[in-house]
């Protein structure tokens, strides 16, 4: 959060939020909106019962071309590029050769390319490492297009509004679209727990669409705020905070995100590590934590065991309005990570009694 007013950048959406009464903070280079009049909590509530809308501009949208560029992605990334089927997207990560990760990102495969849509905090690094590594590829920054996410289970019912198709696409399907008069590039997709789209158009049309959008009775503007209380109730990392250059995807529950394929024939940067974890555990696992009482446990806190001794740190920590209570993530030796396992979280000098649980604290409600 060390950037000054004058440096920041600012979305296609900037005077939009300050019309609408945002507060507005540092982020990742941007100047962003964290919450508007109503509150972090109302908005957080409004997105599980109705429709939010969320600028998400800031992030790294990138456009991948070449001969064969999923194959080519998969000498820097664990996953499976090569058997996903045109329209459809996945989640991965790039690792480093300590197997620890660089970015969390998804790829979509179109027709002709791919696209994928890094981290606002690491875009930059994320499209120099791509262009150093890639063989035979073309990496396209799209800094002429804008990214809305429209989240909440009201959110089909309103883009259908501007094109009836939004209802025949599963979570994890993208599409080109024509959305009334907006040409968009539309994926299922969000990071909140909910149903919901995310929506790519021209910088020169986001305002427009954006307006739309608030003009519909189910779709209310949120802010960063209950961005990351939504994603923390959905069990969701957040890169820099629950994962980072020094956690594994293993460690870190994401085994799901490498299949067969890709731990036997390895072939990405860390593979070692990572095949080696894989079939002897790991020494820490990130798991749920449910502190009792009503005191959120921050990131930073720590987590020690009943004899008083360290063994782990939260990296995500508040109060979860849909749950009514605080929640949290974090990283505890693997002994103690089985859920329902007693803790001790240091909060403000004060032990306080918690749980390990599973993750995560909401049903996820996807479209299938």
């Amino acid at each position: 959060m060390g950037d000054t007013a004058e440096n920041l950048k600012v979305t296609p959406l900037n005077a939009l939020h300050k019309e609408l009464g945002a507060r507005m903070v540092p982020f990742a280079g941007y100047e962003m909106p964290v919450q508007y009049p109503t509150g972090i909590l109302t908005e957080h509530k409004h997105t599980r019962a109705a429709a939010g809308l969320f600028d998400v501009s800031h992030m790294g949208q990138v456009r991948i071309t070449g001969d064969d560029p999923a194959k080519a992605l998969e000498a820097l990334v664990p996953g499976d590029i090569q058997s996903l089927d045109v329209g459809k997207m996945r989640y991965t990560m790039f690792t480093n050769d300590q197997g620890g990760i660089r970015d969390d990102f998804m790829v979509n495969k179109r027709d002709r390319d791919l696209f994928v849509v890094f981290n606002a905090a690491c875009k930059d690094d994320d499209i120099a490492h791509a262009r150093a590594n890639l063989k035979g590829c073309e990496i396209e920054y799209l800094e002429d297009r804008a990214l809305l996410a429209l989240q909440g289970p009201a959110a089909v019912a309103v883009l259908s509004r501007l094109n009836p198709v939004v209802q025949a696409m599963s979570f994890s399907m993208g599409a080109t679209l024509a959305l009334d008069r907006f040409e968009a590039f539309v994926t299922r997709s969000g990071y909140t727990g909910e149903d919901g789209f995310e929506i790519s158009v021209p910088n020169a049309q986001a305002e427009d669409l954006a307006r739309w959008l608030l003009s519909q009775p189910e779709v209310k503007p949120i802010g960063l705020g209950a961005r990351d209380s939504l994603r923390l109730e959905a069990g969701l990392c957040l890169y820099g905070h629950d994962i980072d250059a020094t956690t594994t995807p293993i460690e870190a529950g994401l085994n799901w995100t490498i299949p067969k394929r890709r731990r036997e024939e390895g072939g990405f940067p860390g593979a070692a590590v990572i095949q080696e974890q894989l079939r002897n555990g790991v020494s820490r696992k990130l798991t749920g934590i449910r502190p009792e009482g009503r005191a959120p446990a921050r990131e930073g806190t720590e987590v020690l065991n009943d004899k008083g001794e360290k063994i782990g740190t939260i990296t995500s920590g508040g109060f979860g309005p849909s749950v009514d209570a605080p929640i949290a993530m974090g990283y505890v030796a693997t002994e103690y990570a089985a859920p329902g396992t007693p803790l001790t979280l240091m909060v403000r000098g004060k032990a306080l009694p918690a749980k390990t649980c599973k993750l995560p604290f909401i049903t996820k409600r996807y479209a299938k």
